[in-house]
């Protein structure tokens, strides 16, 4: 969803939000009042209001102006909207451009222009394993320990986004729906040297049907996108997931899906999250999350969950400690709403109570409360998550609460838990990588710290 502050004016902390509420309360009218001409949520319109969800999206600012009679220019505005134009042959309303991406880090990696030759041997035969289809447990697995998977997994997917080079053998049209659930799956499980053969091949075949079944296979090709973007979200290649992210929205509004259009908009709050800008994250979640469309059906009060969730987190990076709290009980209701089952596992690893509290622990941490992070933790039965993948990133939250707490060999401890859910996770992942190296940097390093350095390799 486009991001743009209005035109010519800075937004002060609450202004707009203190105009609309004088405005609406000079009518009378309730916030559930304003809500029903605006389609926009009680409590989202209370976050306007207070100043907690940022008001510097024009398309939201001109429906205030429009429901409230407020003279544009009290915003900031013009008078008139500028036309809607048409992107790939489909109608889009205006709005201005995301904000502005990271810098470039399309080159190559460090595993490509490492100094080591017999290494970055493993990896060239690693890629052309994987280029020719062979799984690399089958065909490589002693040097697949030296290389990591993640790296290799980023190369393979920046080639299939690019066009450059070609797979093996693609899978017909009519197998696509098959390849993407085993991707799912091998996502949920986190058995990446598959993902490695298996996630680039599903986007060179999505991309090189033709104009008869590339129709049909929109919202497929969109599904990939998303699952690459989490993917490349978990290793830390941001210019990667703004492309992949941008591909999946496109997909995702041409295919005309509301759950795929916001779970689009949820990866690319979490990028904006990710590359610092938070307040624009919050505007993206949030505003996604109040979509109608949402709110016709359980998946879509799941995918509201989700949004609000991700919002959560954003407000915690912010250091709003009451505002991440308020955000994830909201998630917390919805979920417990719709009745403490699992929804839409192959989005966001799932939405649920279990899944709300989950990233819980992660955004206490993150607003500096290691302790109220370890008693959410102590709060959430590990085996009531739905999959390998969000089992692991437990025992690694965790793992970040109590080296923040200063307990070294209780962090080790949760780290090696991390690593017996998922080991191809837990060495993947840059994020415990830098957690790892700073425990070896930071005290007394233990022969299991230094194994496990090692096998993630992080060691000086």
């Amino acid at each position: 969803m486009p991001f743009s502050k209005a035109h010519d004016r800075s937004e002060r902390p609450g202004t707009f939000g203190e105009l609309i509420r004088s405005r609406r309360q000079a009518r009378g009218w309730t916030l559930a009042d304003l809500g029903d001409r605006t389609g926009y949520s009680s409590s989202q319109i209370s976050r306007y209001e207070r100043g907690l969800s940022s008001l510097s999206d024009v398309a939201v600012l001109r429906r205030f102006a429009d429901v409230l009679d407020i003279p544009p220019k009290e915003f900031g505005l013009t008078a008139t909207a500028p036309p809607a134009t048409i992107r790939h042959g489909y109608p889009v309303a205006s709005g201005l451009a995301y904000p502005r991406l990271p810098g470039p880090r399309l080159g190559r990696t460090r595993w490509e222009e490492g100094d080591d030759p017999v290494r970055r041997r493993k990896f060239l035969t690693l890629s052309a394993a994987a280029t020719a289809g062979v799984p690399l447990s089958a065909s490589a697995s002693a040097a697949a320990q030296d290389v990591p998977v993640g790296q290799l997994l980023v190369v393979r997917l920046r080639d299939a986004m690019l066009g450059i080079g070609q797979d093996g053998k693609l899978p017909a049209p009519e197998q696509l729906p098959v390849e993407l659930a085993r991707v799912h799956a091998d996502f949920h499980t986190c058995h990446y040297a598959d993902l490695v053969v298996r996630l680039p091949r599903l986007i060179r075949a999505g991309h090189a049907l033709g104009p008869a079944d590339a129709g049909d296979h929109l919202d497929l090709l969109g599904q990939t996108y998303l699952l690459a973007t989490r993917m490349l979200v978990k290793l830390d290649e941001q210019q990667l997931g703004w492309m992949a992210a941008d591909r999946a929205r496109q997909a995702a509004e041409a295919s005309g899906r509301p759950l795929a259009v916001a779970e689009a908009a949820r990866n690319l709050a979490v990028l904006a999250r990710r590359a610092g800008w938070e307040e624009q994250a919050l505007s993206i979640a949030l505003n996604a999350a109040d979509d109608p469309a949402l709110r016709a059906s359980r998946s879509g009060a799941a995918e509201r969950g989700l949004l609000i969730q991700s919002a959560a987190y954003s407000a915690a990076r912010r250091g709003d400690r009451e505002g991440m709290r308020e955000l994830t009980d909201e998630a917390a209701a919805i979920a417990a709403d719709l009745g403490g089952t699992t929804a839409l596992r192959d989005h966001g690893g799932g939405f649920s109570p279990a899944t709300v509290q989950l990233h819980r622990i992660s955004a206490e941490s993150s607003t500096g409360d290691p302790s109220a992070a370890l008693a959410a933790a102590r709060a959430l039965p590990v085996q009531s998550l739905p999959s390998v993948e969000r089992r692991a990133r437990y025992h690694t939250d965790v793992a970040v609460a109590l080296a923040q707490r200063g307990r070294r060999d209780e962090c080790v401890r949760s780290l090696l838990a991390a690593e017996h859910q998922a080991p191809q996770e837990t060495r993947s992942r840059p994020a415990v990588r830098s957690l790892i190296a700073g425990l070896l940097l930071s005290g007394r390093t233990a022969p299991e710290l230094r194994a496990l350095a090692a096998r993630a390799g992080a060691l000086p």
